[in-house]
């Protein structure tokens, strides 16, 4: 039994949803493989895709949501906008090489693009694995009307009606959750996860920036330690250096609790009574599995302003905004239990906290079909 996993590198979301699915497949004794679908086919070009991923998202924010309502507007199929049409036989060619050698029974897209190029492949009869897509956010990302595959994991049963209208059919599409590790579906008590992260035992804030702390995460932390409440705060800053270096410098009246890429956020989340985030698919995932509310910042333009959507029209979350800034969105939510139930009890709906055993299992159970 082999399952072959195709990420890009784009952010650390694709890579670590691969890496969740892939560690519980791997207990069970399944052959696993990670590719980073450009990196191995060109790397010249995967780190084009990388690099124009990161300046888009930070520097020229807006332009990529305009490129992303374009793409929702396009046609399907429209060969302007597939990836399937720009990549050549020649480009792909050396992927292929690698599944015709490692022969693997499923294979797993957790990116659009690696998507795109093996719906093209498929429509050649070129491979014969069974085919799978991971839509890594809480909307199905115009793209995917590019991709024909055999199924479909979506983050939410609540997606159904628009994967369908984007010409997914429902009965390919399995609403297992966006894969997360399997340490998010523990949970122990605060003053545990307090202990073990040796803060004091009392109300705390979780401020999270993302891999590449995106954000003016130093405002918002400046904002909430000028509230005239008892609290402390937990920071992670990511690879941003320079952020995890401001945050350490500023004079705060509150306890900070400042780190930069760490490996124990399922602790943190444990120890926490909300989350300040900005609304990536995996994060999400990963506060909805913990039951934590959620308030919302710095959402970057097209996918993660669907995501918003999604989770405040499903009572899941509250965002700040101009006329709602983050000291009053958190002052509300600390200061009224029945809000932070309201919240709570929506999560334990929508959340998915064993979306990476469920997607290993139902893969488990492809491969055994085809034997």
């Amino acid at each position: 039994m082999k399952v072959l996993f195709l990420s890009v590198t784009a952010g650390q979301g694709h890579h670590q949803t691969a890496k969740a699915a892939m560690d519980y497949l791997m207990e069970k004794n399944v052959d696993c493989v990670m590719l980073d679908t450009f990196e191995y086919i060109n790397p010249i070009l995967s780190e084009s895709i990388a690099r124009g991923y990161l300046i888009s998202t930070q520097f020229t924010p807006a332009v990529y949501g305009k490129l992303y309502r374009l793409a929702e507007k396009k046609e399907k199929n429209n060969s302007s906008f597939s990836i399937s049409n720009l990549t050549s036989s020649i480009l792909s060619r050396k992927l292929v090489s690698y599944i015709y050698e490692y022969k693997p029974d499923v294979i797993v897209c957790t990116h659009i693009f690696a998507a795109q190029i093996i719906s093209h492949l498929q429509s050649k009869k070129v491979i014969k694995a069974k085919t799978i897509g991971i839509v890594t956010d809480f909307t199905i990302h115009p793209f995917w009307e590019d991709t024909d595959l055999d199924y479909y994991i979506t983050a939410s049963e609540l997606l159904n009606h628009q994967a369908s209208k984007k010409g997914i059919p429902v009965e390919k599409i399995r609403a297992t959750g966006i894969p997360i590790h399997t340490k998010f579906a523990n949970k122990i008590s605060k003053p545990e996860a307090r202990a073990l992260l040796g803060i004091e035992d009392k109300t705390t804030v979780f401020v999270m920036s993302g891999s590449m702390g995106y954000g003016n995460v130093g405002k918002i932390i400046r904002k909430i330690d000028n509230l005239d409440m008892d609290f402390q705060i937990i920071s992670v800053c990511g690879h941003n250096k320079r952020l995890k270096k401001r945050i350490d410098l500023l004079k705060s009246r509150k306890k900070i609790y400042n780190y930069g890429f760490v490996d124990n956020v399922d602790i943190m989340m444990d120890a926490a009574n909300c989350i300040v985030t900005k609304p990536g698919g995996l994060t999400v995932s990963e506060s909805l599995a913990k039951g934590l509310p959620m308030i919302l910042i710095n959402p970057i333009p097209g996918q993660e302003d669907r995501n918003v959507d999604f989770l405040l029209n499903n009572g899941l979350a509250v965002k700040i905004s101009s006329t709602y800034p983050i000291d009053e969105a958190l002052y509300q939510l600390l200061s009224n239990e029945w809000k932070r139930d309201h919240l709570q009890k929506g999560i334990q709906y929508i959340g998915k906290p064993n979306s990476s055993k469920d997607l290993g299992d139902f893969i488990i159970s492809l491969c055994e079909k085809e034997k």
